[in-house]
């Protein structure tokens, strides 16, 4: 039977799967992360984490992808920073092919690809990603304390974060391209009554404005082709996310509806040897702190599908009894 190279590849490098790096080489597995780009993942765009435990002041984005690889690294995680070309799951040996056609095999392989926040893709959007455009209202809304804001967005996950973001802003603007909401009725008359709430109906937003300090207000073209703009230092853009489930494709895992991977509670998916944590999972709630907790959970489940075998070096019995 082929020998794998690792007993655990984790492809993607944020949270998810720099927790499960960190378990796996503090428990002496023989593990590789993959990551196309530099360890974090959508965290690296968040300006300011403030409800992460411990840290009581908060810190960057930056800050805490930082510490978090610090401390894998503490372990000795080895990290290969590469493209990822396709992976094959089936069989018991899995295998992961670089774009430069370098095949990387493993008995288990944890999911961690996180997935990125559908975006509006208009001026100014990126440029104050972190400084005043936002994709996260649990993460960003305390922010926003006694502001006017706004929310683009029409389905349930726009208007339950609506919702939410009038305990921190004087004022939530509702801003929809169509002329009625897609959210279930019952959050439809909870928005319709919430005397914070206002809504801009058959309208697009058109650019994001602002300054140094962060956004100061928004273009908007209603469907009749008049423009106009609104005064908001900050825009909350929930128009859906997408996974990032492109590898996954050719491969027999189960998917919900909308392409994330499904799991059980112990972070295994419909193939055995794989497990998912993370974004990329089917659930409903997407925060940094569930994302490395997951990351946890696989790796000791990753270990308990091995055996929990320690890698094959030799031991070291040179101290004294």
């Amino acid at each position: 039977m082929q020998q794998a190279q690792y007993q655990l590849i984790i492809v993607g490098g944020g949270p998810a799967g720099l927790t499960a790096g960190l378990y796996a080489a503090r428990g002496r597995l023989k593990v590789l992360l993959v990551e196309k780009g530099a360890t974090g993942g959508q965290v690296l765009v968040t300006d300011w984490v403030d409800n992460y435990p411990g840290f009581i002041d908060g810190l960057s984005g930056f800050d805490l992808v930082d510490k978090m690889t610090a401390h894998a690294d503490r372990f000795g995680l080895e990290k290969k920073y590469a493209t990822i070309a396709s992976l094959d799951l089936a069989g018991e040996i899995k295998s992961v092919t670089l774009e430069d056609g370098e095949v990387l095999t493993a008995s288990t392989i944890i999911l961690c690809t996180g997935a990125r926040p559908r975006k509006l893709d208009i001026p100014g959007e990126y440029e104050f990603t972190g400084r005043g455009v936002s994709y996260c209202a649990t993460c960003d809304g305390p922010f926003y304390r006694n502001q006017e804001i706004a929310v683009v967005g029409g389905g349930n996950t726009a208007i339950q974060d609506a919702l939410h973001l009038t305990k921190f802003a004087s004022k939530v603007t509702v801003i929809h391209r169509r002329g009625e909401l897609r959210a279930t009725k019952i959050l439809q008359e909870k928005a319709f009554c919430n005397q914070k709430i206002d809504f801009i109906w058959n309208t697009k937003v058109l650019e994001v404005r602002g300054d140094k300090t962060g956004v100061d207000s928004l273009l908007l073209r209603h469907h009749r082709g008049d423009e106009s703009v609104i005064k908001v230092t900050g825009l909350f853009v929930l128009i859906g996310i997408a996974p990032n489930n492109e590898l996954l494709r050719a491969n027999p895992l189960q998917t919900d509806e909308g392409g994330f991977v499904v799991t059980d509670e112990e972070m295994a998916t419909s193939v055995p040897g794989v497990f998912a944590a993370g974004d990329i999972r089917s659930k409903r709630s997407r925060q940094i702190i569930n994302a490395a907790g997951e990351g946890a959970v696989a790796e000791l489940s990753a270990e308990h599908y091995l055996g929990n075998k320690a890698p094959d070096t030799p031991l070291n019995c040179s101290e004294k009894d």
